[in-house]
């Protein structure tokens, strides 16, 4: 048998109140932060009950050693999320938008804020429109394992009253309009809302989630790839094909906004943080390598 943690009906929004007591408290100081951190994250409720089937991948078992220095290790451990070792240099570094892009900047605590932007933005966007502006997000660590897609979380983006009308899963109502809602000039796409936050999911990813996997010498290759929104189960019973995300922060056009997109991060509890949460076995295209199953 392999070894999976899976969930049935995934909607993050229902835990929002859990996941914003944590981020709260990860705006403390970063010297808080770190001790708050130190041993492991507070429990929350599990994204994911137990199934087991053959097209899942078992836990891949590599020996964690510890990293001194460059490292991380999750919110508040050595380094801290966003946080590594690092020495100023006196060679100036690209500048970011701050109105395009969410950016960590690689020193101890700088990603939790960030974070819980991102997560307060999904939140407040999902109300809007539900799962219909969200997309599932999942990173491919190929140096580690290149069949292995883990789930890292969700964005969200603002999309027209248009095609929130049009999908009857949208949280849209007739007598309302998102309009003024819209802080850039154009509607986000997908890919922009995945792009614009793409430095704050695989700092997340390998820092919180699977540094084992995606750390240290396998951190230099890591890949996005996205789902449908709320498609967990349907990935893990092999019906869907995810799709990789190219392109960088130089596509996001003139008129777009970080503000008009959202991330809400894959959180691990229990067996989790040590087993893994969430992941699929898909060929390099992404196409399940199993045929399709129900549970």
């Amino acid at each position: 048998q392999t070894n999976m943690t899976m969930t049935k009906g995934h909607r993050r929004p229902a835990a929002s109140s859990t996941r914003s007591k944590l981020l709260a408290g990860l705006l403390l100081s970063q010297t808080a932060i770190v001790a708050a951190f130190q041993s492991q994250a507070p429990p929350l409720p599990s994204l994911f009950q137990s199934i087991q089937h053959p097209s899942l991948i078992s836990q891949t078992r590599l020996d964690a050693k510890k990293k001194t220095g460059g490292g991380g290790g999750g919110f508040g451990s050595s380094g801290g999320f966003g946080g590594g070792n690092k020495k100023k240099s006196s060679s100036k570094a690209a500048v970011l938008d701050p109105s395009k892009v969410r950016s960590v900047s690689g020193y101890t605590g700088s990603g939790t804020k960030v974070l819980a932007t991102a997560a307060n933005n999904f939140d407040r966007i999902r109300k809007l429109f539900g799962k219909t502006a969200t997309t599932d997000v999942y990173v491919r660590s190929p140096l580690n394992d290149e069949s292995v897609f883990w789930f890292v979380g969700k964005v969200i983006r603002m999309i027209t009253d248009e095609e929130a009308q049009a999908d009857p899963n949208s949280n849209w109502r007739p007598d309302t309009t998102t309009e003024n809602e819209l802080v850039g000039t154009v509607y986000p796409t997908e890919i922009e809302a995945i792009i614009s936050q793409k430095r704050l999911i695989l700092e997340y990813a390998k820092n919180q989630l699977r540094p084992q996997n995606m750390a240290g010498p396998y951190s230099s290759a890591l890949e996005l790839w996205s789902a449908p929104g709320d498609s967990e189960m349907d990935v893990v019973q092999n019906k869907i094909t995810l799709v990789k995300i190219d392109g960088s922060t130089k596509d996001l056009r003139d008129g777009f906004h970080v503000k008009d997109v959202g991330y809400n991060p894959e959180i691990y509890v229990g067996d989790e943080k040590e087993k893994g949460g969430l992941r699929v076995v898909r060929d390099l295209e992404g196409r399940p390598v199993k045929p399709e199953f129900d549970i």
